[in-house]
């Protein structure tokens, strides 16, 4: 059984452990700018473009960032973007059966999308609310 004081001694070696890592990294950094290493990288002097995560829930941001690096769509956003895909064929459709399937698989996926959100806690959230207007914006740019 672990005491407090336990928790705190792992928590602070923890601590130092990355501060110990952190100062390695930037040593080495610094030794390879002052050696001229990092001359002659693609977009040298040119801002960086960094993805605008500050309305992505903070204790999701890096396993979003893994997926999105790696091309695979957390799954509320497969979704989205599938019902963006279905609106888009409902606004051309003209069979009326196929409309209807059309509207049925509209209706499934957006409920997934509910259950999904709710699970998470994010309904009603204003950050979330912000974030959800635009990822939609997004899937729906032409």
């Amino acid at each position: 059984m672990y005491t407090i004081t336990d928790v705190r001694a792992t928590e602070h070696a923890e601590v130092i452990r990355l501060d110990w890592i952190r100062a390695i990294a930037e040593e080495k950094i610094q030794e390879a700018i002052k050696n001229g290493e990092l001359d002659h990288l693609p977009g040298k002097g040119k801002p960086l473009q960094l993805d605008d995560d500050s309305m992505v829930p903070e204790d999701l941001r890096a396993s979003f960032r893994l997926l999105k690096n790696a091309g695979i769509l957390p799954e509320e956003m497969q979704l989205r973007k599938e019902m963006v895909r279905l609106k888009d064929l409902l606004d051309c459709c003209k069979d009326e059966k196929e409309k209807a399937r059309l509207q049925s698989e509209m209706s499934a996926k957006k409920l997934r999308y509910q259950q999904l959100m709710a699970e998470r806690g994010w309904l009603g959230m204003s950050a979330f609310d912000e974030y959800e207007d635009k990822v939609s914006r997004k899937l729906t740019e032409r």
